[in-house]
């Protein structure tokens, strides 16, 4: 059934570009410029300081010395510090790639990265002030308000799950290994160019089918808003900021998809992730609660 369910898909994609060349190739451009003018220059410096971090031995020297405090904060799970404020403060899909990072190393059980993959991969707090609130919905006294609605659930709801589950030993005196070399620059190098080309091709791929989305849901508005807020978030919010809608409607929708991360996320998380047996499975249902409590508590923000 999945095997047919792909073929069908890449049918599909086939004969879409072979009817709507123009709208292919616009679509295609659109994501490579949303790419390299947004992702690339954000996300690119911090990959590879974060690829740096892990491979030299200098995360576990900031662990080891603030491990008393990290580990009040977080339930014995010192470990968890790094992903869940990168993840936090840099958005996705810097805390999947984090979480799987240590799990590589033998820093997290696999327990411990599903629930922090699932936990941190949110859209960062710079997109959601600037393009969801100013650009699109042309809000600015809400910022807050928004990032509690987005942010709170899957914290709370990460952090009481980690309590749950039982951490890794970390050496308080065990002697320091870190060593910085060029081996360890290059590398971290080019394993943030590869992190990074991966996630324009995804974009661009999805920005293909956000316009199929958009071919299929025609005039109907309602069934465009959900297909492509399902698909990508950055084209979901700007069609549901323009459409009819009053904002009673729009801003629990647009709240919704940002917290869900759209398929084009899920698909961007499961390639981050790949060959570390963190459960997409989990993720997903993760994802589609938080969306669920997100889009509910927006809905109240403005009763």
């Amino acid at each position: 059934m999945k095997k047919k369910l792909s073929i069908f898909i890449i049918m599909l994609f086939i004969l879409f570009i072979l009817i709507y060349p123009k709208d292919c190739v616009a679509a295609a451009a659109n994501g490579l410029v949303l790419w390299y003018e947004n992702i690339l220059p954000a996300l690119l410096p911090f990959t590879i300081f974060s690829n740096i971090l892990i491979q030299s031995g200098y995360l576990d020297d900031i662990i080891r010395v603030l491990h008393p405090l990290l580990n009040r904060l977080f339930f014995q799970h010192s470990q968890a510090a790094y992903p869940i404020v990168s993840g936090f403060l840099f958005g996705f899909p810097i805390g999947s790639k984090t979480a799987a990072d240590l799990l590589r190393e033998g820093k997290l059980t696999v327990k411990e990265a599903t629930i922090l993959c699932a936990m941190c991969n949110n859209i960062s707090p710079v997109f959601v002030s600037s393009y969801l609130l100013i650009s699109s919905l042309g809000i600015s006294d809400r910022t807050w308000e928004t990032y509690a609605v987005l942010y709170l659930p899957p914290l709370v709801s990460g952090l009481y799950l980690l309590r749950r589950q039982k951490a890794l030993p970390v050496k308080k005196n065990a002697a320091s290994q870190s060593n910085l070399n060029f081996q360890i620059i290059d590398a971290g190098i080019m394993n943030g160019f590869e992190t990074l080309l991966k996630l324009g091709g995804y974009i661009m791929l999805f920005s293909l089918m956000t316009q199929m989305c958009m071919r299929i849901a025609g005039s109907h508005e309602l069934m465009l808003m959900c297909l492509t807020g399902m698909t990508e978030v950055t084209n979901g919010i700007h069609v549901i900021a323009d459409s009819s809608y009053s904002m009673a409607v729009k801003y629990p929708m647009i709240i919704g998809i940002t917290a869900f991360g759209g398929l084009s996320g899920f698909a961007q998380t499961a390639s981050m992730v790949k060959g570390c047996r963190i459960s997409m499975g989990f993720y997903l249902a993760f994802r589609i609660v938080m969306a669920s409590v997100s889009a509910l508590l927006a809905a109240f923000l403005l009763v």
